[in-house]
């Protein structure tokens, strides 16, 4: 009894994969209602995350709907999780690089020293100075970022108001900026 319903529901897979190919849209949402609690649960138990889930599931079916011509009769719903776990992992090493890059800029920034100390305004100024001197060097794109938090002094917050940015989106310029000075100025230049 169940082989014959494993079956079954195989044949009508096959049926409904025809009808869209053939272009038949109606067929292809008859498979998204079928599947879809399924491979919601399974790119949920990768990501964590109910919005990051819903988004992704979302675009996987965006994918399979797009790969159909491609699909080989290999057994619909193992393909689809294939095709979903991908995904996800994908968009979780995506997550993950981003708070990576996130947590450098923030380690960066609190690793500057808090004192007050004379020493520290002095060389707070003469790195200023330098970085002043060499902004030119810059890309156009760095430069104004660079200038705006070293020079001005200004917060990430005045900076994505200014710009009309996201705050995070200036942390990842300032982030970018300070790998190009890193990658093009040697630090015996700061020191």
């Amino acid at each position: 009894m169940e082989a014959g319903r494993k079956g079954e529901r195989e044949i009508s897979d096959q049926v409904l994969i025809q009808k869209v190919l053939s272009g038949n849209d109606h067929a292809f949402r008859l498979l998204v209602e079928k599947y879809r609690n399924d491979l919601f649960k399974t790119i949920f138990a990768v990501l964590r995350d109910q919005k990051e889930a819903e988004d992704a599931a979302q675009e996987v079916f965006l994918k399979i709907y797009t790969s159909l011509p491609q699909y080989e009769n290999q057994g619909f719903k193992t393909w689809m999780t294939r095709i979903a776990v991908n995904h996800a992992i994908d968009m979780k090493r995506k997550r993950e690089r981003r708070r990576e890059e996130m947590m450098e800029v923030v380690d960066y920034d609190s690793a500057a020293p808090q004192n007050n100390s004379i020493e520290v305004k002095v060389i707070r100024n003469e790195t200023r100075e330098l970085v002043r001197q060499r902004l030119h060097e810059m890309p156009d794109n760095y430069r104004n970022v660079i200038y705006d938090f070293y020079i001005k002094e200004k917060s990430y917050q005045q900076m994505a108001e200014e710009q009309n940015l996201q705050v995070k989106t200036i942390e990842t310029k300032l982030y970018r900026a300070r790998q190009w000075m890193r990658k093009h100025w040697k630090e015996d230049d700061f020191s």
